[in-house]
């Protein structure tokens, strides 16, 4: 007995490794598996678990499922509270498995059909449940990180302002809105902090006052205004001023801005300015020249898409960062107002280049003042 329960054991390895079955049976599974999830044990009424309520009993055809719920069921998975199976039912593949090794009926042919069950339940289905989840995962990856690159495009691409004199607002509540003023080449001019959301009547007073002052004093052609928390309590303010109807009041997608106000980058050139005031002028930038001021921040912290942080990191850099070269390289740069974040993205210039070329201008600019 223990002699044929030993060759049953390796029959059912050997049909496990069986490269033809395997071809056959991972089409099965790419054609017929279906994707199911449920709650883990005792995890039903945690707090964190109810934003995966959706998938606690969840079924859906492999081949069907989008990247955004695969996703969300794998993070699900992740963190603990849900249980995922990419599965096909045991018979189809055992029939697939019994016709290709059992070849009598007599007792051997028993044996042999005892163990191609065997390595099919306990060996093969396993594996092939393996390679479809990292199918799937692949599959979902490539759909988000092309969303992401597409979207993050769109913004990239989005229309210019132009070279025009802005006030730009980083609206709030308890802090106040902190606002700045930007000549036309988005030097920072003047900032202050605007009490127009959540004061008493006496700052709201004196921040339209305040306003109107800026506004003839900059001779302001525009107003851009980040569109988070308390966005449209301050356009409604900015409204009500009656400014001249010349001035656009325009909403400005801020994501990412707080990530830049404490960069490097924002450091360099604002040093002796609060991370507040940085991120007002980035807003403000964004207006001007959408395509020249989010180069200068990590695409990922933009957030335009979706389960950014699930997907595979180094794919979704690489293909960001080809979508900002092709975006650079498409539009073009003016080389002598241009950042060296900017620079860096043209095809035949590096990191390096674009700050050398960035110095030599500096250099050139600075010249005459010395000589003189």
């Amino acid at each position: 007995m223990d002699a044929l329960a030993g060759a049953r054991d390796i029959i059912a390895e050997r049909v496990a490794d069986d490269a033809t079955l395997r071809g056959h049976i991972r089409k099965i599974y790419e054609e017929g598996a279906t994707v199911s999830s449920k709650i883990m044990y005792g995890k039903e009424e945690e707090a964190d678990a109810q934003k995966f309520r959706d998938y606690f009993e969840w079924s859906e055809p492999f081949t069907t499922i989008p990247s955004h719920r695969m996703l969300a069921i794998r993070r699900g998975e992740k963190e603990g509270f849900l249980l995922m199976r990419v599965e096909v039912p045991l018979e189809k593949v055992t029939a697939v498995a019994l016709a290709d090794w059992v070849k009598s009926s007599g007792g051997a042919g028993r044996h042999v059909a005892q163990a191609v069950e065997d390595g099919c339940k306990r060996l093969l289905m396993p594996s092939m449940e393996t390679e479809a989840r990292l199918l799937a995962k692949k599959r979902a990856d490539e759909t988000a990180i092309t969303v992401f690159a597409d979207n993050f495009r769109e913004l990239l691409l989005a229309s210019p302002l132009g070279e025009k004199r802005l006030l730009a607002i980083d609206p709030g509540f308890r802090t106040g809105c902190k606002t700045v003023v930007l000549d036309r080449s988005g030097k920072l001019l003047h900032h202050t902090v605007l009490h127009a959301t959540a004061g008493s009547q006496n700052q709201a007073y004196e921040a339209a006052v305040e306003v109107t002052t800026l506004v003839k004093k900059y001779d302001i052609e525009a107003i851009a205004i980040g569109n988070g928390t308390a966005s449209r309590e301050t356009e409604a303010f900015i409204k009500k001023l009656k400014l001249p109807s010349s001035i656009p009041v325009v909403m400005v997608n801020e994501s990412g801005a707080s990530i830049y106000s404490a960069s490097d980058v924002a450091r360099e050139e604002f040093p002796n300015e609060d991370v507040t005031v940085r991120g007002a002028v980035s807003i403000g930038r964004r207006l001007m020249d959408p395509l020249a001021e989010l180069v200068k921040i990590d695409a990922k912290a933009i957030g335009v898409g979706q389960y950014q942080h699930d997907v595979d990191q180094r794919a979704l850099k690489n293909s960001l960062d080809d979508t900002v070269i092709s975006c650079v390289n498409s539009v073009g740069v003016e080389i002598n107002t241009a950042s060296k974040q900017l620079l860096s993205y043209v095809s035949g210039l590096n990191a390096s280049l674009a700050e050398n070329i960035v110095a030599w201008r500096n250099e050139m600019v600075l010249s005459p003042r010395e000589s003189s």
